[in-house]
């Protein structure tokens, strides 16, 4: 079942004996667990018929026991087992998954790495028709721009093609992160606001609208050596906050992709996006910068890249600051 049809389910209370939760990542995991925990029990049947273990301090025997106890005083009771990743002994709840407890709702959370599916449990947990196991996969990077936007229609709410890509490009991959970004922008922008707009996101998320690594990137796109050049100066007052590192990560993943568009037989918008695993609102990035550089040359900047990555960490370096070394590879990379 996707997380889609579990939620819903879940809101319909609809409920399965277990649910399965695992997988890299947390976001989806805690959602589904904590959407069972809302609906599963009235208020005032929690006290009795609710209980919460957590991996590290749990003992797997005392999970089943209270699993297979009946509920008090309500319909069914709930069983939650958090970070169950940590669980010692885990496997023991195949005993269990065998035959679970028709009135109890078991819920385990087993974040940050897959169920091994060469064990026993994992074969008991799909054999069982009663079970939900749910594999909680991290989005591809082209995949961002489609859930952000969707996490705000959730709330009622469109957004602006740019402050999409400025939310996508500047929150990272961290699920949990980016809606706590989201939800304290919504709160900023108030009630009366039916869309999110780039000066909004621009004036709540902490991003300079010029001065910003995707600006140097874009830039570089551009070849545009003045405004390179003026960014890298802006960032030279700040190292600590614009590390070398960082931008060449950044640049990295930039540079790589453009290469691969150099082998792509299709260079439509559609397959671009597709092949390069991007928001289709970036194809033309990649359209303009293949004019302003040869293979050859997006080669070479891939090995200053790696270069200038290694010196800042310290690797062959003599003493050369962070500063240098920043206007060193922004003038190979434009050179």
């Amino acid at each position: 079942m996707t997380f889609e049809e579990i939620l819903k389910n879940i809101k319909a209370k609809n409920f399965a004996p277990i649910y399965f939760l695992s997988g890299d990542e947390p976001y989806f995991i805690d959602r589904l667990a904590n959407e069972i925990q809302a609906n599963a029990l009235e208020e005032q049947e929690r006290s009795f018929n609710e209980y919460i273990f957590y991996g590290e301090d749990a003992d797997v025997v005392e999970i089943i026991h209270a699993a297979k106890r009946f509920p008090m005083g309500a319909q069914r009771q709930l069983v939650i087992v958090r970070e169950a990743q940590a669980l010692d002994k885990i496997d023991t709840l195949e005993n269990y998954f065998v035959q679970p407890q028709p009135s109890t709702i078991m819920v385990i959370s087993h974040k940050y790495k897959t169920l091994d599916k060469r064990k026993k449990l994992y074969t008991t947990l799909k054999k069982q028709k009663q079970a939900v196991y749910f594999e909680s996969k991290q989005l591809y990077d082209n995949q961002l721009g489609a859930w952000i936007a969707s996490y705000i229609k959730e709330r009622g709410l469109t957004i602006e093609p740019k402050a999409l890509v400025l939310l996508e490009e500047n929150l990272g991959t961290k699920l949990e992160n980016i809606v706590l970004a989201v939800d304290k922008l919504l709160v900023a922008i108030g009630p009366n606001s039916n869309q999110i707009t780039a000066k909004q996101v621009y004036k709540n998320v902490g991003i300079s609208k010029e001065y910003n690594v995707f600006e140097l990137q874009n830039a570089l796109a551009e070849r545009n050596v003045v405004k390179s050049s003026k960014i890298a100066f802006a960032f030279m007052g700040d190292m600590r906050k614009n590390a070398v590192p960082m931008i060449t990560a950044t640049l990295f993943g930039f540079f790589s992709k453009l290469l691969a568009y150099y082998y792509l037989p299709d260079k439509s918008s559609g397959n671009v996006a597709s092949k390069l695993r991007i928001n289709p609102y970036h194809v033309r990035n990649y359209q303009m910068a293949s004019t302003k550089y040869t293979g050859v040359k997006v080669a070479q900047i891939i090995s200053i890249l790696r270069e200038y990555d290694a010196k800042a960490k310290g690797f062959e370096n003599s003493g050369t600051s962070q500063e240098e070394l920043l206007k060193e590879m922004i003038i190979k990379i434009l050179y």
